[in-house]
């Protein structure tokens, strides 16, 4: 459960609590990227009472599940990001979160700042060389017994004997 009871801090600027959660976040992947449910994603932050709201600093972690966008191979890398987010009473005049209640929902912050940090286009490594055009086969792998294409301008020097 990402919701944390935080009405003692409330009206108390200054005071803090230290919050450290291993749980499940759904909704969390795209096309090339996904963050399973299992094992859950980690959080330690500080929350700390301010005149707004509740302001959260700290760290979220975990696994990640990607494939690669050139030759479709499926790899996992870990990740963890730092979070610095206001939680407000009024969210619409600071750009915050919602505070409701005295209960702050970490789940849309952490969807949020997961989501931001996943790749675009994810590699599993640097110098992957994907997939060849006409068979399919992964080039990183050796697979494409494809003969290297030659340019139809040039085939009539393919013609010519020079020896």
């Amino acid at each position: 459960m990402l919701e944390i009871d935080v009405s003692a801090l409330l009206d108390k600027p200054g005071a803090s609590r230290r919050v450290r959660l291993e749980e499940p976040v759904a909704g969390l992947a795209t096309e090339l990227a996904a963050v399973p449910e299992e094992p859950p994603v980690g959080l330690e932050v500080l929350l700390e009472s301010v005149v707004e709201g509740i302001y959260v600093t700290g760290s979220v972690w975990g696994p990640m599940r990607l494939s690669c966008a050139r030759c479709l191979t499926d790899f996992e890398r870990e990740f963890r990001l730092e979070v610095a987010e206001l939680y407000a009473r009024e969210p619409e005049e600071a750009d915050a979160y919602p505070l409701g209640d005295g209960v702050l929902d970490l789940a849309p912050m952490i969807r949020d700042a997961v989501l931001l940090e996943m790749p675009f286009a994810p590699l599993c490594r640097e110098d992957c060389r994907g997939l060849c055009e006409r068979c399919g086969g992964n080039r990183n792998r050796d697979e494409c017994s494809c003969a290297p294409r030659v340019d139809p301008r040039w085939a009539e020097l393919e013609k010519l004997n020079l020896e």
